[in-house]
């Protein structure tokens, strides 16, 4: 492993180097500019009788020969001068920068709670400085997250194999086991598998979501809804829930099957988080230079303290309201990613009379870092 010590020498030698020609250069000038004009300067001296008060005459001044060899020996003075005065100027502007290698080496070998707190004064290094604390922050927090999420997908994906184990060994250890009772143990099974799936499918999309857009077309949310509500109808009818729609043009560009993705979970997320003969409404608008989609719902009431938490993965407000486990926590969690995918805003409000409100407006027309 190649030693940074070294690396930092060099370039201290390097500044003191450039400082010190500076400051030898600066004696230069002195030299040229005031100290040779001087040997041209006749000395005037005082002629004639000591009693006479008449000034006569000039006299020779500094010869040049004695001004040159006085220069010549300051200039070989101020050489070690030079040098002592640029290196220890070199040590004090690299000092915060020796800090911040120093710290930015422990802090890459684990510990993601240490920062810089460079100070006072304020200055090009301090504000580098501030920003890498400002980026180990962010580091550090999506470590946890990362940690968080891992912890909690693994969890989810191994209650249905546990699930799926205990069921194949009890069908197994049955002497009496017939066709009927095989056949009932391998449509759990098949159940069980496509929670599974199901879970890995939310877990792919989130993963797509949070690696960014890589696509940009131009699409109409009117479209995109109206395509996720003809697959959404039967199983709303089922549940007894109004599906209401308001749909005007609203075009803007992303990618479809992200989109597509935001749109669908806002909607299941609706009807699953519902209760019986409520309703859900959807509504797609051009505001301004904004596309907007908003989803609105009936259900239970939801605290104003627990939104933030419900765009997190595997959050639930009520895991087990109504006996359902259909949902794995995932939904509003990509909703979330596909939003900053998107450089669109995401606007929720818990209504006073239960349900949620939920707005995602998108850059009207085009990519929202294009003119």
């Amino acid at each position: 492993m190649t030693s940074r010590k070294p690396a930092r020498r060099s370039l201290q030698t390097r500044l003191a180097l450039a400082y010190a020609a500076g400051i030898y250069a600066a004696g230069v000038l002195v030299v040229v500019f005031v100290d040779v004009p001087l040997a041209s300067i006749q000395a005037t001296s005082p002629k004639g009788h000591p009693s006479s008060s008449a000034i006569t005459g000039t006299g020779p001044g500094i010869s040049l020969p004695q001004l040159l060899a006085g220069s010549a020996v300051a200039l070989v003075v101020l050489i070690p001068v030079a040098l002592a005065l640029g290196w220890y100027v070199a040590g004090r502007f690299l000092q915060p920068l020796r800090a911040i290698t120093a710290t930015a080496k422990i802090i890459s070998a684990g510990d993601l709670h240490r920062r810089l707190d460079l100070g006072e004064p304020t200055d090009e290094l301090t504000e580098l400085g501030h920003t890498l604390d400002d980026l180990f922050a962010r580091l550090e927090a999506s470590f946890d997250a990362q940690r968080h999420f891992v912890a909690n997908a693994s969890h989810e994906l191994r209650t249905p194999l546990a699930g799926l184990h205990t069921l194949l060994e009890v069908a197994l250890a049955d002497p009496d086991a017939d066709t009927d009772t095989l056949r009932s143990a391998c449509q759990e099974a098949l159940a069980l598998g496509g929670h599974q799936e199901r879970l890995v499918q939310a877990l792919l999309a989130l993963a797509t979501s949070e690696r960014g857009v890589t696509r940009w077309d131009t699409l109409d949310l009117a479209h995109v809804v109206e395509g996720v509500l003809a697959s959404r109808r039967g199983q709303a009818t089922q549940t007894g829930i109004d599906l209401a729609e308001h749909l005007t043009p609203a075009v803007t560009a992303g990618d479809p099957r992200l989109i597509e993705s935001l749109v669908a979970n806002l909607v299941d997320n609706a009807i699953r988080h519902n209760h019986a003969d409520g309703h859900v409404e959807i509504t797609t608008q051009t505001s301004g230079t904004q596309a907007a989609l908003t989803v609105t719902n009936s259900g239970p009431v939801i605290p104003g303290n627990q939104l933030q938490r419900l765009f997190q993965p595997f959050q639930k407000l009520a895991p087990e309201r109504h006996g359902r486990r259909d949902g794995y926590g995932l939904g509003l969690a990509i909703v979330n990613a596909v939003t900053h995918a998107h450089h669109a805003t995401l606007t929720t409000t818990a209504r006073p009379e239960g349900g949620l409100s939920i707005t995602v407006r998108f850059a009207h027309g085009s990519h929202p870092n294009r003119p």
